[in-house]
């Protein structure tokens, strides 16, 4: 019985949601992944990734962090982002930092966030979570290594870029539980502004249009009694939030897992690509899905 539930989870695990975002103002074709954790053991699974986001020929792929495992001795692996097509700009994670990595640590930078953090948008300030403990020389040469291979990351700045006769704004926040996090003034403007930062929980309620984050992986093992906590709001692991007229947010699953003994498994909550507001030429790819991606619709 425990090794057909494994399995299951196993499977699961490498079975990709793609998920159609309709953003009010966004550009058209847009993707966004987050949490790639790439190693060895699921390379494979995101060559596939990048398979169908060249297939699908987006305007622009936004990551959101987490590329690394924080074991690794080098970055090889990584060369892999030389395969997508399209402008790609990113954010780093908590694991590009090696921080909070494992349950013990983690659940310490959790506390740690909500005690010791200011997050408004008038005074941002996770300066107290700078402890030290932030591996920057190995977060560097990551940086390196991806933008070697088209990937820009942004680490509290923004670019303007033109899609289509339409601007876009990305701001990307740098990691929240390294102690990194500190968000650039961004000038008014008019263009659609979308804000990349790995962990939610370290939003603030910037002005602007979307915020994109990952981290949590949708909970990865995701109880009814948690989705429907996560449904209602009570809890924020996956999905958009935009209650109370704050600025809408979308929490990715991620395209992989924090893994167990070197195998992902997830159970009611698959891996996910995000597409926000298909092209006509888009929708008529998505027609025709490959395996094992599976096409759902989500507003």
């Amino acid at each position: 019985m425990m090794s057909s539930v494994t399995g299951y989870m196993t499977l699961e695990a490498r079975e990709i949601d793609l998920t159609i975002l309709e953003i009010d103002g966004a550009p058209e074709g847009i993707v966004y992944i987050t949490d790639p954790h790439i190693q060895a053991t699921n390379i494979d699974h995101v060559q596939a990734v990048i398979a169908e986001i060249n297939r699908l020929e987006p305007s622009l792929v936004l990551i959101g962090g987490d590329f690394v495992t924080g074991e690794e001795e080098d970055f090889a692996l990584q060369g892999v982002w030389g395969l997508l097509d399209v402008p790609t700009y990113a954010v780093l994670g908590n694991h590009d930092y090696r921080v909070g990595t494992n349950g013990t640590t983690g659940l310490e930078r959790t506390l740690a966030t909500r005690a010791s953090t200011t997050l408004t948008t008038d005074y941002y300030d996770v300066s107290a979570l700078n402890d030290g403990s932030a591996d920057t020389a190995f977060a560097e040469e990551l940086i390196a290594t991806l933008e070697e291979n088209g990937v820009h990351v942004l680490r509290n700045e923004y670019v303007r870029i033109t899609l289509e006769d339409q601007e876009i704004v990305i701001v990307g926040v740098d990691d929240g539980w390294a102690g990194m996090a500190d968000p650039p003034a961004v000038p008014d403007t008019d263009a659609f502004t979308v804000y990349l930062i790995h962990e939610p929980s370290c939003r603030a309620d910037w002005d602007a249009d979307l915020i994109l984050s990952g981290h949590t992986h949708g909970g990865q093992f995701l109880l009814p009694v948690i989705k429907q906590l996560n449904d209602r709001g009570s809890i924020e692991l996956a999905g958009l939030f935009d209650a109370d007229g704050r600025t809408p947010t979308y929490i990715s699953r991620g395209i992989c897992s924090a893994d167990l003994a070197g195998v992902d498994l997830r159970f009611n909550c698959q891996p996910e690509i995000v597409l926000i507001n298909p092209t006509d030429e888009q929708l008529l790819a998505l027609e025709e899905p490959i395996d094992p991606i599976r096409v759902i619709n989500k507003t």
